[in-house]
């Protein structure tokens, strides 16, 4: 069957079928993991770059390409030169955050990133990148602005933060971080996972590459591992001097400068023909279409997530036996104004975490009681889903860093799904019930 580019593909219908390059409706899944040149010109015209079109999917496919265009037109993302969307859906988010910081950075280069992290992100940062030669500097307090520029060296990349910090609940002023790393000449990059773009687009306040976990609220329903990179085309990688992988000749495409060749949006484009290429974090086409069908959901389910998260950390700060609330949509947290000023009001995410009374074994002993949330490590599913950061997702990091990270030995971090809120306070009174005995 030919399709709109001229090529032979295999392709199983699913739903109604869309233009691959607007993807008006439901796309097709192209489950096929190459496609048919016209002729031995067009073959040779793809690989060098002169001509726009599928090859293999490990770098392309008209399923992912629709869930591409749909990103970044949420997120604001740029138009690229060649006429792909300037965004990158990948294998998952810990690819996404990967690719995003290796297009910029390489061994005995540097990256200045808050701490208030994930903790597979803070893992990658702190030992696994310094292993390719690419050292990182965490910022305790990321509404310190002297902080991030004592923390920037001469060979500093890229700055790197979380809209929303998990499991802290930190909001991020991207504005006042974003002007601090232009007046050093490198782009911001901003893991918007847990805000989305219903809530936050945070290149309308200064990033330039947003990375998301499309594992979570972008698919929604616990099906799915994806992640995407969206770019700004908002920086100038020519400016400075800084960035050589933009503006030196590219041996892997016969000389090659990305920058003085493609302008705005040629970072998304190295990361979709270098890197993509080269280290084959591909996003399946059946994980595209699962994508695509949470993202047709998503501002609906968002205002359920917020609105039920919102109700159930009014209803732990009024608990007896809750020590502290982490949550910016509590008027008393210290990120209560900057997120509504970025959020306008829509919500303050979905992902509060609470410090119980008893520590660590009183949150064992509530995790195990509930019944209704999900004792597994995920966020931004439909269903409301419950764990203990210190033991599980930040357990490889050292006391020290863990509270660098906003996680704490009582901590229990939730992430408050989609049921009705009498069912879930319910089940959170069984868990506090456990722990109390």
């Amino acid at each position: 069957m030919s399709n709109d580019w001229g090529f032979e593909t295999r392709q199983i219908h699913a739903g109604q079928q869309a233009d691959p390059e607007t993807g008006a409706r439901a796309a097709p899944i192209y489950q096929t993991t190459a496609y048919q040149f016209r002729d031995t010109d067009h073959a040779k015209n793809l690989f060098a770059l002169a001509e726009v079109g599928n090859i293999y999917t490990r770098i392309m496919n008209p399923t992912q390409a629709v869930v591409e265009a749909r990103v970044a037109s949420l997120e604001g993302g740029t138009e690229t030169a060649i006429g792909i969307p300037g965004a990158l859906a990948l294998s998952s988010g810990q690819a996404a955050e990967t690719l995003a910081i290796l297009n910029l950075a390489e061994s005995g280069d540097h990256i200045v990133s808050a701490s208030a992290l994930y903790g597979g992100s803070y893992n990658l940062f702190h030992y696994t990148l310094p292993k390719m030669g690419i050292t990182v500097t965490f910022v305790d307090d990321a509404d310190d602005a002297a902080a991030w520029q004592a923390a920037t060296q001469p060979n500093t990349k890229a700055y790197y933060c979380e809209s929303i910090g998990n499991p802290m609940n930190n909001v991020v002023d991207i504005a006042k971080v974003a002007n601090i790393a232009h007046s050093n000449n490198v782009p911001l990059i901003v893991d918007n996972t847990v805000a989305t773009p219903y809530l936050i687009r945070p290149l309308e306040h200064g990033a330039d590459i947003v990375v998301h976990s499309a594992t979570k609220f972008i698919g929604g329903h616990g099906t799915t591992i994806a992640g995407v990179i969206v770019d700004g085309g908002s920086f100038d990688f020519a400016a400075s001097g800084k960035h050589p992988m933009f503006t030196d000749p590219d041996p892997s495409y016969h000389g090659l400068a990305y920058w003085p060749a493609l302008g705005p949006g040629s970072y998304i484009i190295k990361a979709r023909v270098q890197l993509l290429r080269d280290i084959g974090a591909s996003i399946s086409p059946i994980n595209a279409f699962l994508l695509l069908q949470g993202l047709e959901t998503l501002s609906l389910r968002m205002e359920r997530h917020f609105a039920n998260a919102n109700a159930v950390a009014q209803y732990l700060a009024a608990h007896d036996q809750v020590e502290s609330v982490s949550f910016a949509g509590l008027p008393t947290s210290q990120w209560h104004e900057i997120a509504n000023h970025l959020g306008g009001g829509r919500g303050y995410g979905s992902v509060p975490a609470f410090e119980i009374k008893g520590g660590l074994e009183a949150g064992k002993k509530f995790v195990e009681a509930l019944e209704l949330h999900s004792h597994l490590a995920n966020i931004g599913d439909v269903r409301s889903l419950v764990i203990q950061p210190a033991a599980t997702t930040h357990s490889q990091l050292t006391p020290e860093e863990q509270a660098s990270t906003g996680v704490s030995a009582g901590q229990v971090r939730l992430s408050v799904g989609l049921e009705s809120i009498e069912d879930i306070i319910a089940d959170l009174d069984k868990g506090f019930a456990a722990a109390a005995v």
